[in-house]
């Protein structure tokens, strides 16, 4: 029987294995990284709002469900995402990036309420200028992972898979 490996492989001289497509031996805290990246990809897409969470669909959450991912583990809401530079974010870049989001988000949750439904968010004057910041981070982040910025977001199942697996 023949094994093949996969083109990112470790074995294959690359620095780091991939899950999915993520480095997960180059940032020491990646499974955060990866929750902060999954809301950030569903926060930033008004396509996915409009065909997932206004329409109601399993599998991924909802706004609030993408917020806690964002601040949960991290406190994203209580200090700035500079702290973790190293640990989950590359750069102050990235960091500058998220900490816009995650304000940006938290004005509006802060406003509608967490338990409002997705329509509250996305009807909001400011949902725009989120899910821009939104986008400006998910897509550097994505980047600096060699990931694509464009691909849909993954459901909830498969980012616990991911997270678990590695």
């Amino acid at each position: 029987m023949t094994v093949q490996g996969s083109e990112k492989s470790s074995r294959r001289g690359r620095r780091y294995t991939t899950m999915g497509g993520m480095p997960v031996n180059d940032m020491p805290w990646w499974r955060w990284r990866s929750n902060v990246r999954s809301a950030l990809h569903m926060l930033s897409d008004p396509v996915f709002q409009r065909d997932v969470w206004l329409a109601g669909v399993e599998g991924y959450g909802d706004v609030t469900d993408a917020v806690y991912r964002l601040v949960e583990d991290t406190w994203l809401d209580n200090w700035s995402a500079e702290k973790y530079v190293g640990t989950i974010f590359r750069d102050s870049q990235e960091a500058a990036l998220v900490d816009t989001a995650v304000l940006r988000v938290l004005r509006i949750m802060h406003q509608v309420g967490p338990d409002a439904p997705v329509s509250a968010y996305v009807d909001h004057h400011g949902w725009p200028e989120a899910v821009r910041a939104a986008r400006d981070a998910h897509v550097r982040l994505a980047v600096s992972d060699g990931d694509d910025p464009d691909a849909p977001p993954r459901t909830l199942e498969v980012l616990r898979i991911l997270t678990r697996s590695a």
